[in-house]
């Protein structure tokens, strides 16, 4: 699954939450970071360019603070030149069919202002319906947006979730599951080089880490199962 995030911010080395993003990508060479602001400082689009980057990859991410309900100025400017009649719609418009696309939105706002009786009085589904279009028009399979209420106001602790759970809405087969969010975290794990843990006690947690999951992934199997035979009865 090759994946390409395309980030729009207009000061994006000035953003705390756009530095943070981008410090956390896997250093994978299925992953393809690509800054509009920094590729096009003048404006000027290569329009082909693009479109072959569109067509190279599998995954398509919109990565932008939410302004006014909507994306900074360059991105709206590069879907208006770049998703262009017979390529992304109309006769023979298909380059973008079947593939996955999805946004990954920074919100100044709490959470809880988007919901049923919060003072933005719409949801977050609502307010990004264009881009659900613009999936549906193109034929590309929208995904579950990836939100980021208040980054400023995060603890390291919110923060490191955020880490993971980004890493795995990037890299990860949609739909996300329990499953695949396990399997992912024990791959990490093993991957992590025993030489960065600076005590025993850290491998003493890592281990325990890996028994707690494959316990858990054991019982919730077997439940399954259970419910299986229970409605095959």
């Amino acid at each position: 699954m090759k994946t390409l995030i395309i980030v729009s911010h207009p000061s994006v080395l000035e953003s705390g939450s756009q530095q943070f993003l981008i410090q956390s990508l896997p250093d994978d060479e299925e992953i393809t970071l690509h800054i509009l602001e920094e590729t096009y400082p003048n404006g000027d689009i290569d329009i082909k360019k693009e479109q072959k980057l569109l067509v190279n990859h599998d995954r398509i991410l919109f990565q932008f603070p939410f302004y006014w309900y909507s994306s900074p100025p360059l991105l709206k400017k590069w879907q208006d030149e770049v998703l262009t009649e017979h390529f992304a719609f109309g006769y023979r418009g298909n380059k973008l069919k079947d593939k996955e696309f999805g946004l990954i939105l920074a919100i100044g706002l709490p959470e809880k202002e988007y919901k049923t009786g919060g003072r933005e009085g719409f949801s977050i589904s609502e307010l990004t319906k264009p881009f659900q279009a613009m999936a549906k028009k193109t034929g590309m399979i929208y995904l579950k947006p990836l939100t980021i209420f208040q980054f400023s106001y995060m603890s390291e602790k919110q923060k490191k979730a955020l880490l993971i759970e980004y890493q795995q809405y990037i890299s990860l087969e949609q739909p996300i599951t329990l499953k695949s969010r396990e399997e992912w975290l024990l791959k990490e794990l093993e991957k992590t080089p025993q030489e960065t843990l600076a005590t025993e006690d850290a491998l003493f947690i890592l281990e325990e880490v890996r028994e707690v999951i494959e316990d858990n992934r054991i019982e919730l199997d077997e439940l399954k199962l259970h419910l299986d035979n229970y409605d095959d009865k």
